[in-house]
């Protein structure tokens, strides 16, 4: 399945022109002449990308990610989302994906942030505003597109206007985050978000599962106990693990282990018997061939090109 924009974003990219290509000249500068950037507001990274990118993996935690200025595809087990300027990306647990920039050039780089988000801040503002009427329920996985409205870009520019005054950031970027919040949980996005962080729900008790997994994710997987964790039975976890990160504990587990083999990899010079251990692999035959299946090529193989160049991303 492919999810990407359709003809009814691009009245909002011509709506929307304007503030981007002021925020692209912004963040261009703030960036400088690296390719990511973290700001001096927790949470808000920066990315400019002079040209296209092979498909690289990269571990979402629950975030906001817009694009500024160009075009990304995400793949999220078998499912590919497709976004760019008209729409923002919203994950609301950890999920590991590869990813790859379409758009981009020296002339026009493709430029974007992601902002962490404070699930406990999300919890509160849907305690504020949640008696007014939202989006049905969602039912999809923890990963889903919204429209990137004139409000959230309008948010957005006054968010990085507030860091060149840092005592103004201090007392006001989280009230300009938590309308970054709200700005989503009103969004046809947002009930996913809700489902996810609220406690008691389903999707709450996946979530806590999901969490525990990236912490863990080295340890051998007993998923009866990953249920008994979660308040849940196996096969009810089994049923909303898969409707939220679109692959099982097991499969979720081996992508953690071959996302962080890769990164390890490709920062570090070891081999591959060596990476697979220290992700929680017993078998290098396995590792070696779990991986193939999942980028393509041996570990070394795959690594050696990508090594005197860059390696894993850590901004969206």
């Amino acid at each position: 399945m492919i999810l990407e924009p359709d003809e009814s974003d691009l009245a909002r990219k011509i709506e929307t022109q304007p503030i981007r290509e002021r925020l692209a000249l912004r963040i261009a500068a703030y960036v400088g002449d690296v390719e990511e950037r973290s700001t001096t507001l927790p949470g808000l990274s920066f990315a400019k990308v002079m040209q296209p990118t092979a498909p690289t993996s990269y571990l979402y935690d629950p975030s906001l990610s817009m694009i500024i200025r160009g075009r990304k595809r995400v793949r999220l087990g078998e499912h590919v989302y497709i976004y760019d300027e008209s729409r923002f990306l919203l994950t609301a647990v950890n999920l590991p994906t590869v990813t790859e920039v379409l758009e981009a050039s020296p002339e026009r780089p493709y430029i974007s942030l992601l902002m962490r988000l404070d699930l406990q801040a999300a919890r509160q503002t849907i305690a504020d505003v949640d008696t007014r009427k939202g989006p049905p329920p969602a039912s999809g996985f923890a990963m889903a597109t919204g429209p990137a409205t004139p409000q959230l870009y309008n948010a957005i520019e006054r968010l990085i206007d507030l860091l060149d005054s840092p005592d103004d950031l201090a007392h006001l970027g989280a009230l300009i985050q938590r309308e970054l919040i709200y700005r989503i949980l009103t969004s046809p996005a947002g009930a996913r978000l809700r489902e996810t962080v609220l406690l008691g729900t389903q999707s709450q008790k996946t979530a806590k599962a999901i969490a525990w997994l990236r912490e863990n994710f080295k340890e051998p997987l007993r998923v009866e106990e990953l249920a008994e964790m979660a308040g849940m039975g196996v096969s009810t976890l089994h049923h909303h693990f898969r409707a939220m990160t679109a692959m099982s504990p097991v499969q979720y587990q081996k992508q953690l282990r071959l996302h962080e083999a890769r990164r390890l990899l490709l920062g570090e010079d070891i081999d591959a018997a060596t990476a697979a251990m220290r992700v929680g692999y017993e078998s290098a035959t396995q590792f070696s061939r779990e991986y193939r299946r999942m980028f393509g090529a041996p570990p070394i193989r795959d690594v050696t090109p990508l090594r005197s160049v860059k390696g894993i991303r850590t901004t969206s």
